[in-house]
């Protein structure tokens, strides 16, 4: 059966079958830059004729089925180092599937980056921030240069794949104002240009990397060599002033712990923390349960800012910080066990009638207003939950005059809503 060969380059000579491959190919596949490398190849000159450039993945999948059908040999689409970490080999197996594709790598450009600045790499992290080469059309990424910060609490050395958009500059600024960069000492290395005549390693600080600019491809080496940050040991009864939070908007104290033994959270299974703010009810809820998978979602960037600084603080890593308003930013989550919903910009009913359609057995809803109560019940015995209310008063001590006074705060409703 005819292939489509999928063969890596850039660093090192074609070995004996990907050059038999590459000589009796029918037509070979390859992007501009990448010509600009196979150019390099003593097997260029040969087959010069046969290739054809194609930039867009979509169109170059396009036009591979439209070949296939009257293959008289086969295909070669010429790819960057290891086409199947996290290039195009995976697209390829999903199109034609594994009997149709073959794939033979070349290096790595992540393991001629840690050869470059000579450390290992099996203890690394290894992600990817590269979008795409169509600007309309990034996809969608496992994680954001946002939550670096909180992955160099998991792990000592991580490596990242660039592109113009999450470039490392810009993981420089990200990691120049984050927690983690003012309590640990962190190097960045800029592999620029690998393979190339004019490649380039620069290493040095955040700050140092934040002002420079880079030709691409690039790839970027962080390493954290001393972490000063002071975790707490705390699991449950986290003060106020523990969690970084703005404007005195945080869940107070007793009104978090009520919430948080209403929710009767699982061990396992997944939360929503909607109007989380600064992250006082996820923080305190992924602590006990640290296989509880917590989202907690806020549209505020403000407070979004603190949430990721919470985070990092107490090594909340089932932590997920969603950023957008609720319900629109709730579509592609996991269907959560228990829901809590601390902040809802006016959306209560939507949010509830989105909640409604998923197998969520408990929402808590915390109100300080009648109206908001009202809402919250009517909504709630419209979907047919189960109803139950608390009113939480608190009085805190302050000295005055030498002596001791109670001063009340503004009451809470705690309102239950449970599917039986």
């Amino acid at each position: 059966m005819n292939k489509l060969y999928v063969i890596g380059i850039g660093y090192k000579p074609l070995d004996k079958k990907a050059r038999e491959i590459v000589l009796s190919a029918e037509i070979i596949l390859a992007s501009k830059r990448l010509l600009e490398v196979f150019e390099q190849y003593d097997e260029y000159k040969t087959v010069k004729d046969k290739i054809l450039i194609l930039n867009n993945v979509d169109e170059t999948i396009n036009y591979i089925k439209s070949r296939i059908p009257n293959l008289k040999s086969h295909i070669v689409l010429l790819a960057s180092g290891d086409p199947a970490f996290f290039g195009i080999g995976r697209r390829t197996i999903r199109e034609f599937g594994k009997d149709m594709v073959e794939i033979i790598p070349d290096l790595s450009c992540i393991q001629m980056a840690f050869t470059k600045i000579k450390e290992s790499w099996d203890d690394a992290f290894l992600m990817s921030l590269h979008g795409g080469p169509d600007p309309e059309k990034r996809r969608r990424l496992p994680y954001e240069i946002t939550d670096i910060p909180s992955l160099l609490q998991q792990h000592n050395k991580i490596a990242i794949l660039t592109d113009k958009e999450n470039n490392p500059s810009k993981i420089a600024v990200a990691l120049n104002s984050s927690f983690i960069v003012r309590h640990s000492s962190l190097i960045m290395n800029v592999c620029e240009r690998l393979g190339y005549d004019d490649e380039r390693i620069i290493s040095g600080p955040p700050k140092e990397i934040a002002s420079q600019s880079f030709r691409e491809p690039n790839v970027v080496i962080i390493q954290k060599t001393e972490d000063k940050t002071q975790k707490t040991d705390i699991v449950f009864g986290l003060k106020e002033d523990d969690v970084v939070h703005s404007r005195g908007l945080i869940t107070k104290d007793e009104i978090r712990a009520v919430t948080l033994h209403k929710s009767r959270l699982p061990q396992k299974g997944v939360f929503w923390d909607i109007g989380a703010g600064s992250g006082s009810v996820s923080i305190e809820a992924a602590g006990l349960y640290p296989e509880l998978d917590v989202f907690a979602i806020e549209r505020d960037e403000e407070q979004i800012n603190n949430a990721r600084t919470n985070k990092i603080r107490f090594n909340a890593t089932n932590i997920r910080i969603i950023k957008g308003e609720a319900p629109d930013a709730l579509i592609n989550l996991p269907h959560p066990d228990r829901v809590f919903i601390g902040g809802n910009g006016g959306n209560l009913k939507k949010i509830i009638d989105f909640i409604a359609l998923l197998p969520t057995k408990i929402i808590v809803i915390n109100a300080t207003t009648i109206e908001t109560l009202n809402e919250a019940i009517k909504c709630l015995e419209n979907k047919s939950f189960e109803i139950e209310i608390s009113e939480v008063s608190i009085s805190r001590s302050k000295t005055i005059a030498g002596k001791r006074h109670m001063s009340a705060l503004n009451p809470v409703f705690v309102i239950v809503g449970e599917r039986l």
